[in-house]
């Protein structure tokens, strides 16, 4: 029989509250879902944010010193544009995100950046060649999450258009080295292969498939699948059983032709006159199907063989012709932000900035002084935070000294009557001062610049 609940007593306490409110508040609690960022994703909170900003700002200035300009593009693009890289490739076959939008079309949040700064060097048609940008964001993979490997994941990377001449392999490889060098990292080494090209690469690759259906059996079964879309991709299974057999397999160098043999050698001469010193890896041949010619990797030596590749790049002298554009040689890179400052993290360099305000205002008056006050400051270039809430002056010098700020400055009421402040040592022995208002920044100024 159900419960006349308007016969119930109206009499509550505060020590057993109405099963009314309890059930209601357990209901809510079943139906408000505590959210939780999707897996291979994270949220990168205060100060690792700063740290990746910092990094993208350091390659910003490396591009900008060798006439990169900055190139933003769509993280959706159309399928096709993916297709591209290559129909054999796991970033296609197993990782890439693709739907239908509501318009019907396919669509594709982007794997990689390459192929979208193609199409849009295709699409804008720029007037002077060679074209040369960088870029930076967010991709997209439906990977195994590991150390360094997420699902949404950032990069940087530069991208020429336009030029074949083997210094243009130069410069791009060593603004990269560059950049590593400036993050303070000295264990990466630079693995440098060709893949040949058109000229020679049909020889290659049928003395390759020869010899990988000669071994078919020993390879894995995921080997075995490649093999049929692509040879090539089959060098660059890194499954334990297939190993023998890549060790043992025809190598691109002993194919190419003499043009791509002397662009590669003037390749190695380029980097020997920078002094960037590099491993010739002949079974190097990258993730995607669009590289020729000139391939190389950056590898941490500081981070275990299975996850040390913190960039890489390459020549895609066909891409551009497979977009729907003119025959275009180019050449570029991307570096894993991830994987990059794990690299930073075993070698002990590039910290995160410190984020800890120059001043924290202490006000006792309520609040608005404290606001004046940040303004002035702010506008003067010094970095200035404050207290909120009305709390004590206890309480505001505890949020003072934990924000690391080396200096305090405190207005009471005494020191709003006679318009000054008292300057505060937060980390040194030189105690307070009190100083007029219209002395602050420029006392702040000169006690920060020592």
């Amino acid at each position: 029989m159900p419960c006349d609940r308007s016969s119930r007593s109206t009499t509550r306490t505060e020590s057993f509250p109405d099963q009314d409110d309890l059930w209601a508040a357990s209901l809510f609690a079943v139906a408000t879902p505590k959210f939780q960022a999707l897996r291979g994703t994270r949220d990168i909170l205060t100060p690792d944010a700063e740290r990746h900003r910092s990094l993208v700002d350091v390659f910003a200035e490396q591009c900008r010193l060798a006439g990169y300009g900055h190139i933003m593009s769509p993280i959706l693009e159309d399928l096709g544009v993916f297709l591209r890289v290559g129909e054999s490739t796991d970033v296609v076959t197993k990782e890439m995100y693709d739907f239908q939008d509501k318009d019907g079309k396919r669509i594709a949040l982007r794997p990689e950046l390459t192929a979208s700064v193609v199409r849009a060097f295709v699409q804008h048609n720029p007037p002077s060649l060679p074209w040369k940008v960088w870029y930076e964001g967010p991709q997209f993979r439906h990977e195994k999450p590991q150390a360094g490997r997420y699902r949404q994941f950032s990069q940087v990377g530069v991208e020429v258009l336009g030029s074949d001449d083997p210094a243009v392999d130069v410069e791009v490889i060593a603004v990269g080295w560059r950049f590593y060098q400036r993050l303070g990292l000295t264990q990466v080494k630079l693995l440098l292969n060709s893949l040949g090209d058109e000229s020679c690469r049909p020889e290659y690759f049928a003395a390759l498939e020869e010899y990988l259906r000669d071994h078919a059996a020993d390879l894995s079964e995921g080997s075995r699948d490649t093999l049929e879309k692509n040879p090539l991709r089959v060098l660059d299974s890194k499954r334990r059983e297939d190993q023998a057999i890549v060790s043992n397999a025809p190598l691109m160098v002993d194919y190419l032709t003499d043009d791509t043999a002397e662009h590669f050698a003037a390749v190695r001469s380029g980097l020997d006159e920078l002094a960037i010193t590099y491993e010739l890896s002949p079974r190097l041949v990258r993730g995607l199907d669009y590289y020729t010619r000139t391939t190389f990797e950056f590898a941490s030596t500081a981070l275990e063989n299975a996850q040390n590749a913190v960039g890489g790049g390459g020549r895609y002298d066909g891409l551009a012709e497979s977009l729907g554009g003119k025959p275009t040689p180019g050449i570029g890179f991307a570096l894993g932000v991830d994987r990059i400052l794990l690299a930073c993290d075993a070698e002990n360099v590039f910290p995160a900035p410190n984020l800890a305000p120059e001043v924290f205002l202490v006000d006792l008056t309520g609040g608005s002084q404290a606001a004046l006050l940040a303004d002035v400051l702010r506008r003067g270039g010094i970095a200035a935070d404050r207290g909120f809430d009305g709390r004590s002056m206890k309480a505001q010098m505890k949020v003072a000294d934990r924000s690391g700020a080396p200096w305090a400055v405190i207005i009471g009421e005494d020191e709003l009557t006679q318009g000054n402040v008292t300057l505060r040592d937060m980390h040194g022995d030189t105690g307070q001062t009190l100083l007029q208002r219209d002395e602050l920044l420029a006392a702040l100024a000169s006690r920060l610049a020592h």
